[in-house]
């Protein structure tokens, strides 16, 4: 009983121990945090990765891809068609989108991916992914409208009705202003140069014909602001996506210059493009554009970090790639936008183009002309139950050749990547626990501490009948009874400290003027987190563990100590 009652009185009364407490909570409440942190981002990237990639992926090594996918598939069936879900077949090339902005070219390297959306849909979240399948949030988080498709619809690759009236709305433009610009060129002579409406030399004013003039100008000037108008994205068509009063002035000083304000990307000159009956029919290959090919985001006067799109579904670009002839050959064709895909991993959102299977099967001549067969280069596969993925790949393995096939899971497939979150999330927690080894060598140097002061009454306690045993108990406990107060205040702190963490940002962010989670960097909304019970028992256990651990030396030397030295100590 005295080893408990002198515990408790030093717990109380020593107040420099509270410097040891104070030292073992910050290092729990520290590990407590950034483990939640590191691991809510970790957990958003795996599950946003394994939306794109089935759990396993079967892929020919050849871009020239495999024939008769339906062959492959019920192949699959017969080796572990037991555990299998869903799949779906895809074609996967390298190639170039290209689209006109403000009256520049502007090119990006993508990842081109032909998929069945029905398929795709069964083996990823690929319907969470489009835009036109989400709720959109104002900056308040509140709903600004419903889903332009009903949550959980198979995507297919037609317009949405705001969409098509868009595209319309453009292909009417182009029109009046290619009509403009003829009935202008016919009041010109050919012999004679071409007149600058807008800045003419003074002899020649009275050559021009002012009603026509204004007309031109009049027209320019009118497209220009419906362009304006079609690029600012409404709150049914796109809620966070807009064009600022110098979008809008760009575009009227190039209007005004003679630049075609709705030119769009269609077949390279090199190649005859297709004229259809109707300016707004959709070309035959159709796109879901990641969202970070084509937008950007950038700071209003408001400090609100806003979107600009240079593209809109509903607009064409220009897809470039490789057929799979000897020797290659470039492929360029007109695509129309129907869809943004973004989910929110910039690797995939600024990288990826999904497009209708069969068109690209076509344009990559992957059909043979004589039985009508398709050729694929990736089967997807979902499986009922991941914990056997393992077992799947073996079986897969065994069944089709290696120089053929490579069978992975997804996790296999981005191995590097999760690899080093995985390393750097270890060392992080290395580095933090020193934290609380710093604690326990304070509470080491403390307890020394004391058993120098208190000699004197280790003296007496022996000379009483105390066992070594019962002094050693008595430093022991007090370790115990440290690292218990420190830990469980520890753990309320980092808990506390999780659940608000995105108000503790904003308030950092408004004193300290600095955007300390900027969304343009991370690609979240907010600080993502995720709190694993096991790693906050883990955390608060070896806190106990280490205060334990430096109270024994000094417990040790205490009950080492002989009485009648003890008694005669100064």
């Amino acid at each position: 009983m005295y080893k408990l009652l002198l515990c408790q009185r030093y717990l109380r009364t020593r107040y420099i121990a509270l410097a040891s407490i104070i030292s073992v909570t910050l290092g729990v409440a520290t590990m407590i945090v950034v483990n939640s942190v590191m691991a809510g981002f970790s957990t958003q990237m795996k599950e946003r990765i394994h939306g794109i990639l089935a759990d396993v992926v079967c892929e020919s090594v050849n871009l020239d891809g495999h024939p008769n996918p339906e062959e492959l598939m019920a192949r699959i069936r017969a080796v572990a068609g037991d555990n299998i879900e869903a799949m779906s077949p895809t074609v996967e090339v390298y190639g170039m989108l290209s689209f006109k902005y403000l009256g520049q070219w502007i090119t990006r390297p993508i990842q081109l991916i032909g998929i069945d959306p029905e398929s795709k849909a069964q083996v990823g979240t690929l319907v969470d992914n489009l835009e036109n399948y989400q709720e959109v949030r104002d900056d308040d988080g509140k709903f600004v409208r419903a889903a332009a498709r009903k949550r959980g619809e198979v995507p297919n690759w037609e317009l949405i009705d705001e969409h098509m009236e868009y595209r319309r709305r453009r292909a009417e433009q182009q029109r009046i202003f290619d009509d403009t610009m003829m009935d202008s060129a016919h009041e010109v002579p050919l012999e004679e140069p071409a007149v600058n409406p807008h800045n003419p030399p003074p002899e020649e004013e009275a050559e021009i014909n002012p009603a026509k003039t204004a007309k031109a100008l009049q027209v320019l000037q009118a497209g220009a602001e419906q362009t304006v108008t079609a690029e600012l994205p409404k709150p049914e068509v796109a809620a966070e996506a807009v064009t600022d009063a110098a979008h809008h002035d760009e575009l009227v000083q190039g209007a005004e210059a003679g630049v075609n304000p709705f030119d769009q990307p269609g077949v390279p000159v090199t190649e005859a493009p297709v004229v259809a009956a109707d300016p707004a029919a959709l070309n035959p290959a159709r796109v879901y554009l990641g969202a970070g090919l084509f937008r950007f985001p950038y700071k209003d006067a408001d400090g609100k970090v806003r979107m600009v799109n240079m593209v809109l579904p509903g607009d064409d670009v220009t897809i470039s790639t490789v057929n799979a002839g000897r020797p290659p050959k470039a492929v360029h064709f007109p695509a129309t936008v129907v869809d943004v895909f973004k989910s929110g991993m910039s690797e995939y959102d600024s990288n990826l183009v999904f497009m209708n299977l069969a068109q690209l099967q076509e344009y990559r001549v992957m059909v043979d002309p004589s039985t009508g067969e398709r050729s694929i280069t990736t089967i997807q596969i979902r499986l009922k139950d991941f914990s056997k993925s393992k077992e799947v790949v073996e079986q897969l393995r065994a069944a089709f050749p290696p120089g053929h096939f490579t069978v992975r899971t997804w996790e296999q497939k981005q191995g590097p990547l999760l690899a080093a979150v995985s390393v750097e999330t270890a060392i992080l927690n290395v580095l933090l626990f020193l934290i609380i080894a710093v604690a326990g060598f304070g509470i080491l140097a403390i307890f020394f501490m004391i058993v120098v002061e208190k000699t004197r009454d280790i003296g007496i306690l022996k000379a009483l009948g105390a066992h070594a045993s019962g002094v050693m108990a008595i430093f022991l406990s007090y370790g115990l009874g440290l690292g218990i107060v420190g830990a469980g205040a520890g753990v309320v702190l980092g808990l506390l400290f999780v659940w608000r963490i995105n108000d503790i940002e904003a308030l950092l962010t408004k004193v300290t003027g600095i955007e300390v989670f900027d969304e343009r960097i991370y690609y979240f909304p907010s600080i993502p987190t995720h709190v694993d019970v096991s790693m906050v028992i883990w955390v608060a256990v070896g806190a106990v563990f280490i205060a334990v651990l430096a109270s024994i030396l000094p417990a040790r030397r205490a009950s080492m100590l002989h009485p009648v030295q003890a008694l005669r100590y100064e």
